[in-house]
């Protein structure tokens, strides 16, 4: 069930039972609520007086009179203590009356009435009730009973209000706890979120915006231990730029610049999304392909290889292709130099562009 739905008796289980234990804690009797009553037309008579007098020396407080804040608020007030003070002497203390007063400890919490104010504004009121019964009251020995069963509720009522107290407090605990593990989650989503950014950009070349050695060392490993599970190939593709120390020594490094990232923009086009393309360094570049023969790799050269030359016709690639599994396999390292060993055999054929 919503708090909004539940009195505050019930939200802090206070119970008939709990009620009436309080008021034997502080021996408040039923001759107390006797005495009380006996006062209840005297009290009603000159509560106006009483209410006057209180928010005259309330309101001399700056901190209170800043609390209150203006008339409206003030006569709302008013009204709210002359109500109370007549159910000070109304000799009904149940549930109503219970609930009543954790109201009072609710609101004066929400606008900001500190417990020392408080509890400063329950002796004043206190002073001018006793007062003011001291002026009907002849007989002594009444006025001490009638004088200390008020006292008796009086602390009553302040149990009851710093129950509301306490209970706003760790409701709000409970709240601001709340919004900082959300707070913190979301932290913590963002830490794995940005640390998977980093470790991703941690794997890409920056220039050509594919995977680097470190990462394609990794996808390779990952690879080769994949194919050998399912018996299956693994088949690298492995190419540089002829002659691209020339192409930065006569047309600069802005040029060379320029080609690398083309090709990068090749592989991310033009392979498979299963495949993993990288720059391996400098001007040479690897293509990790799974489950695919040496007739197929090589038409996936072809293919990069046609869209460079439509870019840079004077320009040309070497490639080499090298193969593992389904029986045997390489470790990575072997696998790479048998692939740069055949792109070098294609540099050394004249019109041999691929070798495998």
């Amino acid at each position: 069930m919503k708090r909004t739905e539940q009195t505050l008796v019930e939200q802090m289980k206070i119970s008939d039972l709990e009620i009436e234990k309080r008021k034997k804690l502080l021996n408040l009797t039923a001759e107390d609520q006797k005495l009380l009553t006996d006062m209840k037309l005297y009290i009603s008579e000159n509560v106006d007086d009483i209410v006057t007098k209180f928010y005259n020396e309330q309101t001399q407080v700056d901190e209170i009179s800043l609390l209150i804040g203006d008339a409206d608020t003030l006569r709302r007030l008013q009204n709210a203590l002359r109500k109370y003070i007549l159910d000070l002497f109304s000799g009904y203390y149940d549930n109503e009356y219970v609930n009543n007063r954790l109201r009072i400890g609710l609101v004066h919490k929400r606008i900001g009435v500190e417990p020392k104010l408080y509890l400063s504004a329950v002796m004043m009121l206190k002073q001018y009730l006793f007062e003011s019964l001291n002026n009907f009251i002849s007989d002594m020995q009444v006025f001490s009973k009638t004088y200390a069963a008020l006292d008796r509720l009086l602390y009553f009522d302040i149990t009851l209000v710093f129950d509301t107290y306490i209970d706003s407090l760790i409701g709000e605990i409970e709240t601001e706890r709340q919004k900082t593990e959300v707070y913190a989650k979301s932290l913590e989503e963002k830490v794995v979120q940005r640390t998977k950014q980093l470790e991703e950009l941690s794997r890409i070349d920056p220039l050509t915006n594919i995977y680097n050695q470190r990462a394609m060392y990794e996808y390779l490993r990952h690879a080769l231990a994949s194919a050998k599970r399912e018996d299956t190939v693994v088949t690298i593709i492995y190419f540089d730029v002829d002659k691209f120390k020339k192409i930065n020594d006569l047309e600069g490094h802005v040029k060379g610049d320029e080609v690398l990232k083309y090709i990068g923009q090749i592989l991310k086009t033009e392979i498979r999304e299963i495949d993993i393309s990288c720059r391996y360094g400098g001007d040479e570049f690897m293509i990790i392909l799974g489950k695919t023969d040496l007739e197929n790799s090589r038409l996936i050269c072809e293919k990069i290889i046609d869209s460079f030359l439509q870019k840079y016709p004077d320009y040309s690639l070497s490639v080499g292709i090298a193969q593992t599994g389904p029986t045997n396999y390489v470790d990575s390292d072997k696998l790479i130099k048998m692939a740069d060993e055949k792109m070098y055999l294609a540099k050394k054929e004249p019109g041999c562009q691929v070798r495998y």
